[in-house]
């Protein structure tokens, strides 16, 4: 630390420092922690009459866990990007890149935070514990050098967004440890955070017009092209209505019905990410874009709706047999078989 940043901490109040660290952890994103609840529910209703007192204390400490080990890396990205944040014009004012924090003290925080998630985790379940194990893991790898995969073309859009499928999985083993969840609503819940922290990425470039520029802030996009993002984007909402398709035909045919609002969410925040200062940037702006709002809420309620609902007409019309021998086609007569 330089003497002027010794000087100007010293002159900071013990509230004013308190605020400063608190800043760090970042708890406006702690709204990310709500994809722990797709993991919660469909375990429940696929054991009816799980939910007693002691899940509800499970659910409790889950949320107080997934919340500190989130926090915990967020301290990290921010005392690690403190360097290069000091030269963009918002992001100089964070604590860390303004010099409001004691770093000893803001790395202390990081391992407590971390330390503390994983304990309240152990209250729950060993797997869940390892898993908040896991999420921690992958903040290191994102953001620590040499590997610090945040300055990795693609890597950093794959290793940022599988904090999304772990904590659906976190969601899951606070509910039970007996079973496993279906890998296809793990990789569709990865496959449409990558298509939107693609799009984050995209938007970031656009915005500042050439990778050189942007690239001063985030390593990565100084080897994207706006192409190459629009591409990795298309790549990764196909992937992930692949693996939705999957987990629907399997596990919940009703939801299918849930499918043109999924769609139309994705396409909304394509369209926000061709928006300068939107909220495709920066996800804290997401509730002032009203369109997006309407379309994701009408979603997240269709889709609630549909897991409790059945509907037999439904899986007879798209589960409905090809024909057999004797009634006409067979795969055997298609051409090449």
């Amino acid at each position: 630390m330089s003497v002027v940043e010794i000087q100007r901490i010293s002159s900071l109040s013990f509230v004013q420092r308190l605020r400063a660290h608190l800043a760090l952890a970042r708890l406006d994103r702690s709204i990310e922690n709500l994809l722990v609840v797709p993991g919660i529910i469909i375990p429940l209703i696929a054991m009816p009459g799980r939910l007693d007192r002691q899940i509800l204390v499970h659910l409790a400490l889950a949320a107080l866990a997934v919340t500190l080990v989130a926090c915990s890396n967020c301290v990290l990205g921010e005392l690690l990007d403190a360097p290069i944040d000091r030269l963009h014009p918002v992001k100089r004012n964070r604590p860390a890149a303004s010099g409001l924090i004691v770093p000893w003290v803001a790395y202390t925080q990081w391992l407590a935070m971390m330390a503390a998630g994983v304990g309240i985790g152990l209250l729950v379940s060993p797997r869940f514990a390892i898993t908040a194990i896991v999420l921690w893991v992958m903040g290191c790898i994102f953001n620590i050098p040499p590997v610090r995969t945040k300055d990795q073309p693609f890597l950093d859009v794959l290793t940022e967004s599988t904090s999304n499928p772990l904590r659906v999985l976190l969601g899951w083993f606070a509910v039970t440890s007996v079973l496993v969840p279906p890998v296809s609503l793990l990789l569709c819940c990865w496959m449409i955070s990558c298509y939107f922290v693609a799009l984050k990425r995209f938007s970031k470039l656009s915005e500042n017009m050439t990778s050189k520029i942007a690239g001063a802030y985030r390593g990565s996009l100084l080897h994207y092209t706006p192409e190459w993002l629009l591409a990795s984007a298309l790549f990764y909402s196909s992937a992930g209505m692949l693996f939705m398709g999957a987990f629907i035909m399997l596990y919940r045919v009703e939801l299918i019905l849930a499918f043109p609002l999924v769609a139309l969410t994705m396409a909304v925040f394509c369209k926000l990410a061709f928006k300068a200062n939107s909220g495709a940037q920066n996800p804290t702006k997401l509730s002032q874009e009203p369109l997006l709002v309407i379309s994701a809420t009408a979603t997240v309620l269709v889709l609630g709706v549909l897991l409790f609902v059945r509907i037999p007409q439904l899986e007879r019309l798209i589960k409905s047999p090809l024909p057999q021998s004797g009634t006409g086609a067979t795969f055997s007569s298609f051409p090449g078989n």
